[in-house]
Protein backbone atom coordinates (compact mmCIF):
# COMPACT_ATOMS: atom_id res chain seq x y z
CA UNK A 1 0.00 0.00 0.00
CA UNK A 2 1.11 3.54 -0.77
CA UNK A 3 0.34 6.37 1.65
CA UNK A 4 0.66 10.06 0.78
CA UNK A 5 1.62 12.47 3.54
CA UNK A 6 0.60 16.10 3.04
CA UNK A 7 0.85 19.20 5.19
CA UNK A 8 0.21 22.94 5.22
CA UNK A 9 -2.40 23.17 2.47
CA UNK A 10 -3.50 26.59 3.73
CA UNK A 11 -6.72 26.84 1.76
CA UNK A 12 -4.87 26.44 -1.56
CA UNK A 13 -7.14 24.04 -3.40
CA UNK A 14 -5.39 24.77 -6.68
CA UNK A 15 -2.23 23.09 -5.39
CA UNK A 16 -4.10 20.31 -3.57
CA UNK A 17 -6.09 19.39 -6.67
CA UNK A 18 -2.90 18.77 -8.64
CA UNK A 19 -1.33 16.81 -5.78
CA UNK A 20 -4.34 14.52 -5.54
CA UNK A 21 -4.28 13.91 -9.29
CA UNK A 22 -0.62 12.98 -8.95
CA UNK A 23 -1.46 10.75 -5.98
CA UNK A 24 -3.99 8.81 -8.07
CA UNK A 25 -1.46 8.36 -10.86
CA UNK A 26 0.95 6.99 -8.25
CA UNK A 27 -1.73 4.59 -6.94
CA UNK A 28 -1.87 6.11 -3.47
CA UNK A 29 -4.58 4.49 -1.34
CA UNK A 30 -4.57 6.61 1.80
CA UNK A 31 -3.68 10.12 2.97
CA UNK A 32 -2.22 11.48 6.19
CA UNK A 33 -2.61 15.25 6.54
CA UNK A 34 -0.45 17.09 9.08
CA UNK A 35 -2.51 20.20 9.74
CA UNK A 36 -2.79 23.82 8.61
CA UNK A 37 -5.78 23.33 6.38
CA UNK A 38 -6.63 27.01 6.91
CA UNK A 39 -4.78 30.32 6.99
CA UNK A 40 -3.24 32.51 4.27
CA UNK A 41 -5.43 31.46 1.33
CA UNK A 42 -9.12 31.20 0.75
CA UNK A 43 -10.75 27.87 -0.01
CA UNK A 44 -10.76 25.50 2.99
CA UNK A 45 -14.23 24.27 2.01
CA UNK A 46 -12.86 23.12 -1.35
CA UNK A 47 -9.87 21.56 0.37
CA UNK A 48 -12.12 19.45 2.58
CA UNK A 49 -14.35 18.59 -0.37
CA UNK A 50 -11.35 17.28 -2.31
CA UNK A 51 -10.14 15.26 0.67
CA UNK A 52 -13.57 13.73 1.19
CA UNK A 53 -12.93 11.59 -1.88
CA UNK A 54 -10.12 9.85 0.01
CA UNK A 55 -9.51 7.71 3.07
CA UNK A 56 -7.52 10.07 5.28
CA UNK A 57 -6.52 10.94 8.83
CA UNK A 58 -5.45 14.30 10.23
CA UNK A 59 -3.76 16.18 13.02
CA UNK A 60 -4.27 19.89 13.55
CA UNK A 61 -1.72 22.62 12.91
CA UNK A 62 -0.99 25.95 14.53
CA UNK A 63 -3.42 27.71 12.19
CA UNK A 64 -6.25 25.50 13.43
CA UNK A 65 -5.22 26.48 16.96
CA UNK A 66 -5.30 30.15 15.94
CA UNK A 67 -8.75 29.59 14.46
CA UNK A 68 -9.90 28.03 17.71
CA UNK A 69 -8.58 30.99 19.68
CA UNK A 70 -10.56 33.37 17.49
CA UNK A 71 -13.73 31.33 17.95
CA UNK A 72 -13.12 31.34 21.71
CA UNK A 73 -12.67 35.15 21.68
CA UNK A 74 -9.09 34.81 22.90
CA UNK A 75 -7.62 36.83 20.01
CA UNK A 76 -9.07 39.28 17.51
CA UNK A 77 -9.77 38.05 14.00
CA UNK A 78 -8.45 41.35 12.65
CA UNK A 79 -5.05 40.56 14.19
CA UNK A 80 -4.78 37.33 12.20
CA UNK A 81 -6.07 38.95 9.02
CA UNK A 82 -3.48 41.70 9.20
CA UNK A 83 -0.64 39.21 9.58
CA UNK A 84 -1.76 36.19 7.55
CA UNK A 85 -4.41 37.47 5.15
CA UNK A 86 -8.10 36.58 5.02
CA UNK A 87 -7.78 32.80 5.21
CA UNK A 88 -9.05 32.46 8.78
CA UNK A 89 -11.89 34.91 8.22
CA UNK A 90 -13.06 33.01 5.16
CA UNK A 91 -12.72 29.67 6.97
CA UNK A 92 -15.15 30.91 9.62
CA UNK A 93 -17.47 32.19 6.91
CA UNK A 94 -17.35 29.19 4.58
CA UNK A 95 -16.97 26.13 6.81
CA UNK A 96 -19.88 24.53 8.61
CA UNK A 97 -19.92 24.26 12.38
CA UNK A 98 -19.21 20.54 12.02
CA UNK A 99 -16.21 21.18 9.77
CA UNK A 100 -14.78 23.80 12.12
CA UNK A 101 -15.18 21.48 15.09
CA UNK A 102 -13.50 18.67 13.15
CA UNK A 103 -10.44 20.79 12.41
CA UNK A 104 -9.96 22.56 15.72
CA UNK A 105 -10.56 19.41 17.81
CA UNK A 106 -8.17 17.20 15.86
CA UNK A 107 -5.25 15.85 17.94
CA UNK A 108 -1.83 17.51 17.93
CA UNK A 109 -0.22 14.18 17.04
CA UNK A 110 -1.35 10.68 16.21
CA UNK A 111 0.30 7.26 16.11
CA UNK A 112 -0.85 4.90 13.36
CA UNK A 113 0.29 1.37 12.56
CA UNK A 114 0.15 -0.11 9.07
CA UNK A 115 1.34 -3.68 8.49
CA UNK A 116 3.52 -3.52 11.62
CA UNK A 117 5.02 -0.20 10.49
CA UNK A 118 4.49 2.41 13.18
CA UNK A 119 4.03 6.01 12.03
CA UNK A 120 3.86 9.16 14.15
CA UNK A 121 2.26 12.17 12.47
CA UNK A 122 2.70 15.65 13.96
CA UNK A 123 2.54 19.22 12.78
CA UNK A 124 5.69 20.88 14.11
CA UNK A 125 7.63 18.25 16.05
CA UNK A 126 7.01 15.16 18.16
CA UNK A 127 7.47 17.16 21.37
CA UNK A 128 5.91 20.52 20.45
CA UNK A 129 3.32 21.06 17.69
CA UNK A 130 4.55 24.63 17.19
CA UNK A 131 8.29 23.86 16.99
CA UNK A 132 9.83 24.52 13.57
CA UNK A 133 12.18 21.90 12.13
CA UNK A 134 14.33 23.01 9.19
CA UNK A 135 16.97 21.23 7.10
CA UNK A 136 19.67 23.17 8.98
CA UNK A 137 18.25 22.56 12.47
CA UNK A 138 20.90 21.26 14.87
CA UNK A 139 21.19 17.47 14.63
CA UNK A 140 20.90 17.12 18.39
CA UNK A 141 17.42 18.61 18.14
CA UNK A 142 16.47 16.51 15.12
CA UNK A 143 17.63 13.41 16.97
CA UNK A 144 15.02 14.05 19.65
CA UNK A 145 12.48 12.43 17.31
CA UNK A 146 14.38 9.21 17.90
CA UNK A 147 12.92 9.08 21.40
CA UNK A 148 9.68 7.65 20.02
CA UNK A 149 9.34 4.00 19.02
CA UNK A 150 7.75 4.94 15.69
CA UNK A 151 9.54 3.79 12.54
CA UNK A 152 8.71 7.04 10.75
CA UNK A 153 8.00 10.50 12.15
CA UNK A 154 6.28 12.86 9.71
CA UNK A 155 6.09 16.61 10.33
CA UNK A 156 5.37 19.82 8.42
CA UNK A 157 5.00 23.39 9.73
CA UNK A 158 8.28 24.91 8.45
CA UNK A 159 7.31 24.57 4.75
CA UNK A 160 10.81 23.18 4.05
CA UNK A 161 11.01 19.46 3.14
CA UNK A 162 13.91 17.27 4.27
CA UNK A 163 14.75 13.85 5.73
CA UNK A 164 16.89 12.99 8.75
CA UNK A 165 17.84 9.48 9.88
CA UNK A 166 18.09 8.86 13.61
CA UNK A 167 19.39 5.74 15.29
CA UNK A 168 15.81 4.55 15.88
CA UNK A 169 13.73 5.97 13.02
CA UNK A 170 13.49 8.38 10.11
CA UNK A 171 12.22 11.94 10.44
CA UNK A 172 10.58 13.37 7.34
CA UNK A 173 9.44 16.95 6.98
CA UNK A 174 7.04 16.75 4.06
CA UNK A 175 7.08 20.49 3.34
CA UNK A 176 3.98 22.40 2.27
CA UNK A 177 1.37 21.68 -0.36
CA UNK A 178 -0.12 25.15 -0.39
CA UNK A 179 2.78 27.52 0.19
CA UNK A 180 6.27 26.23 -0.50
CA UNK A 181 8.91 28.55 0.88
CA UNK A 182 11.61 27.11 -1.37
CA UNK A 183 10.08 27.56 -4.81
CA UNK A 184 6.74 29.04 -5.72
CA UNK A 185 4.32 27.06 -7.85
CA UNK A 186 5.46 23.75 -6.40
CA UNK A 187 3.55 21.60 -3.93
CA UNK A 188 5.77 19.44 -1.71
CA UNK A 189 4.60 16.11 -0.31
CA UNK A 190 5.76 12.54 0.30
CA UNK A 191 4.75 8.98 -0.58
CA UNK A 192 5.50 6.09 1.79
CA UNK A 193 5.42 2.71 0.06
CA UNK A 194 4.70 0.05 2.67
CA UNK A 195 5.81 -2.70 0.30
CA UNK A 196 9.45 -1.83 0.96
CA UNK A 197 9.14 1.11 3.41
CA UNK A 198 10.63 3.45 0.82
CA UNK A 199 10.10 7.21 0.84
CA UNK A 200 9.52 9.21 -2.32
CA UNK A 201 9.73 12.99 -2.04
CA UNK A 202 7.31 14.58 -4.48
CA UNK A 203 7.21 18.00 -6.15
CA UNK A 204 4.00 18.77 -8.01
CA UNK A 205 3.77 21.86 -10.19
CA UNK A 206 0.58 23.91 -10.25
CA UNK A 207 -0.54 27.18 -11.83
CA UNK A 208 -0.25 30.01 -9.30
CA UNK A 209 -1.91 32.63 -11.49
CA UNK A 210 -5.52 32.00 -10.40
CA UNK A 211 -4.46 32.23 -6.76
CA UNK A 212 -2.50 35.42 -7.40
CA UNK A 213 -5.64 36.91 -8.94
CA UNK A 214 -7.58 35.91 -5.83
CA UNK A 215 -5.01 37.57 -3.56
CA UNK A 216 -5.16 40.80 -5.56
CA UNK A 217 -8.93 40.88 -5.08
CA UNK A 218 -9.12 39.76 -1.45
CA UNK A 219 -5.84 40.87 0.17
CA UNK A 220 -4.34 43.48 -2.18
CA UNK A 221 -2.24 45.07 0.57
CA UNK A 222 -0.59 41.81 1.70
CA UNK A 223 2.45 41.63 -0.57
CA UNK A 224 3.84 38.52 1.09
CA UNK A 225 0.96 36.30 -0.06
CA UNK A 226 1.95 36.88 -3.68
CA UNK A 227 5.72 37.13 -3.29
CA UNK A 228 5.99 33.72 -1.64
CA UNK A 229 4.08 32.16 -4.55
CA UNK A 230 6.70 33.58 -6.94
CA UNK A 231 9.77 32.81 -4.83
CA UNK A 232 12.79 31.37 -6.67
CA UNK A 233 10.78 30.67 -9.79
CA UNK A 234 11.67 32.78 -12.81
CA UNK A 235 8.85 31.27 -14.86
CA UNK A 236 6.12 32.64 -12.58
Amino acid sequence: MKIAILSDIHGNHYALSQVLKDAKINKVERLLVLGDFVGYYYYPERVLSLLDNWDYEIVRGNHEVLLQRVLNDEIELSTLTKKYGSGHKLAIKKLTHKQLEYLINAPDKKEITFDKVKILICHGSSWDPNYYLYPNTDKKILNKTGDTDADFVFVGHSHHPFMHKNDNNILINVGSVGQSRQRGGVANWVILNLLDNSIEVKETDYDINPLISDVKKIDPENEYLISVLKRNNSEK
